[in-house]
């Protein structure tokens, strides 16, 4: 029996039609959720995308990030933004032993910086060079003139110029839709199963950095979401508080952007099962479909992927599971679940004992009525953390100075702070997510501002 593991980035659960979102044309991820079990509770056990992965290769957590060292060289300056400790064995190590064939396409560039070590494991690895700020190319040289029809009217442009002159080196020899990232990863996909077919024992991990920004599909996308537009094409936001740096339209312009990524995507996604379904291989196989995390397009009033807005836009995620016999398609199951229970349901659903603990559990008991769910969830983005459970939600820093409480059952959406007045609610909420974190956490803000300072150093930027 065969696993394939479909890992799409920055993907709102709320952007799928199968999730409710009826404007957004996801009809390729809507017919596998329809063939597949569906998960309405599953979330991140630590962001971004890193400590997300890290998790997602082992089955054990990311959080509480307690020995964490900012890597050399590296820009992004998030707890938990370290390789796979070497005491921990991935999914792909264990499968190897086993004798599966194993294979990693993907063209999430974080996996590869130096030091990094995710490739651990896999008979074939593959990566799409060029995402973002990879440091792929050197030329053609980026025309001011060009940047400028980025930039919105307000000129604020802080983040989005970190990655702007380096992405448009990396895409300017792109001509087609086939050179976009996306149908790079699926068609290296495709010629992965084409080549291998005859396998028995195949696991097939695919990690697609879209709907990552730069969100710049091809115009077909753009025009189905906001056809006619003639202002500055913003299509990588600020990290910020606000999103009163974008004009109406400007911010208009960049959700249908994103939109139009999404649909690429799952256009893309489509031909891989498809070519799976033509070679027989789909009903020989387990497929799970993950996302890492959301994104925040003025939603709480922040935008981009802000580590004080653990609200839902940032927090649910999609998952399924299409089992190969069709076990139990369709069903919905409402239960807390997260990205490292992914390893043990692989490993049962192949009667593989892991050579190592894992933290996660295996969903199959869940998904069977066997047990019960979690009656909570917890998670962390760097010097802050979440909890959930059907009654309230609550997002604070270490130091409680920033403290947020919601009534889910009065206030779904999660915008009347209760946390001043009901502070005995908070404490505990606050002592279960110190209960999860061993009885401590740690505040790494002075180790990540002496890494910044010397990342912008070795850049030449001070």
């Amino acid at each position: 029996m065969n696993v394939v593991l479909i890992l799409l980035d920055t993907l709102r659960k709320d952007y799928i039609g199968i999730y409710g979102n009826s404007w957004i044309k996801t009809p390729n991820l809507d017919a596998l959720a329809r063939e597949s079990i569906i998960f309405e509770g599953a979330h991140p056990e630590s962001l971004p995308t890193i400590p997300f992965r890290r998790s997602t290769h082992t089955g054990i957590r990311t959080f509480p990030f307690k020995d964490y060292q900012p890597r050399k060289g590296d820009m992004v300056q998030a707890y938990g933004w370290e390789p796979i400790p070497e005491t921990q064995t991935t999914v792909a190590e264990i499968l190897r032993r086993e004798r599966y064939t194993t294979a990693f396409i993907t063209d999430t560039y974080h996996y590869f910086k130096p030091s990094m070590n995710f490739h651990r494991g896999f008979s074939q690895w593959q990566l799409i060079r060029g995402q973002e700020a990879d440091p792929y190319k050197t030329a053609p040289k980026t025309d001011p003139k060009q940047l400028e029809r980025y930039i919105p009217q307000s000129g604020k442009c802080e983040h989005m110029m970190t990655i702007l002159p380096q992405y448009l080196k990396n895409i300017a020899n792109r001509q087609t839709e086939e050179d976009c990232f996306a149908p790079q990863v699926f068609n290296a996909a495709i010629r992965w199963i084409e080549e291998n077919r005859g396998g028995e024992k195949l696991f097939l991990f695919i990690d697609s950095f879209d709907p990552h920004e730069p969100w710049d599909p091809p115009q077909r996308y753009r025009d189905l979401y906001y056809p006619d537009y003639t202002g500055r094409e913003v299509i990588t936001p600020n990290y910020s508080t606000s999103s009163d740096y974008l004009t109406p339209d400007e911010l208009r312009y960049m959700k249908a952007c994103y939109a139009g990524e999404v649909t690429m995507v799952d256009t893309w996604l489509g031909k891989f099962l498809e070519k799976m379904k033509e070679l027989d291989l789909l009903d020989k196989s387990l497929v799970i479909l993950i996302a890492d995390h959301g994104h925040q397009f003025g939603e709480h009033n922040m935008m981009g992927k802000i580590p004080r807005g653990l609200y839902p836009e940032l927090m649910d995620i999609p998952l399924f599971i299409r089992h190969p016999d069709g076990f139990k398609r369709g069903k919905r199951v409402s239960g807390y679940v997260y990205n490292h229970d992914i390893v043990p349901t692989i490993l049962r659903f192949l009667s593989i004992e892991s050579p190592t603990p894992t933290d996660g559990n295996e969903l199959w008991s869940l998904i069977n009525g066997e047990r019960e769910g979690r009656s909570y969830a917890t998670s962390g983005f760097n010097g802050y953390v979440w909890t959930e459970d059907r009654e309230f939600a609550y997002v604070s820093n270490y130091s409680r100075k920033r403290e947020y409480l919601y009534d889910l059952r009065k206030d779904p959406n999660q915008t009347q702070n209760i946390a001043e007045e009901n502070k005995n609610i908070a404490d505990a909420m606050f002592q279960r997510i110190l209960q999860e974190a061993g009885g401590e956490l740690i505040d790494h803000r002075a180790i990540m501002t002496k890494a910044a300072e010397e990342w912008y150093k070795m850049e030449g930027l001070v």
